[in-house]
């Protein structure tokens, strides 16, 4: 049976790299709550999805780079269409506080 869980709960002290966590999944819909606190994308490449991802900011904040060179500052509350196909980058997040992240990847090859 489905229990109820908060968004905010089970949140470590120390953060050595992102927390991915599957929340919920079907059909061309995956949802996933990820945890940052000072982490960025690797410099090595680009996320270039083959699913749109939308995305908001729950707790913290974090900068959003295209690779055309737009960067969007999300803000608690803040959020995000990534449509897919577009090469992105988190920039930066917050290093004083966990940034926590709702994400839905939805559209061809979410699901994983």
């Amino acid at each position: 049976m489905a229990r109820p869980d908060n968004i905010f709960s089970a949140i470590p002290d120390a953060l050595d790299s992102e927390i991915f966590e599957l929340l919920a999944a079907g059909g061309d819909t995956r949802i996933e709550r990820i945890i940052s606190r000072g982490q960025s994308s690797p410099d090595s490449g680009w996320y270039n999805q083959p699913q749109s991802e939308w995305v908001i900011v729950l707790r913290g904040s974090a900068l959003v780079e295209y690779q055309s060179g737009e960067a969007f500052r999300l803000e608690e509350g803040s959020h995000l269409n990534i449509p897919a196909g577009t090469a992105h980058r988190v920039a930066w997040t917050a290093s004083d506080t966990e940034t926590v992240w709702l994400a839905v990847h939805y559209g061809r090859g979410a699901p994983m």
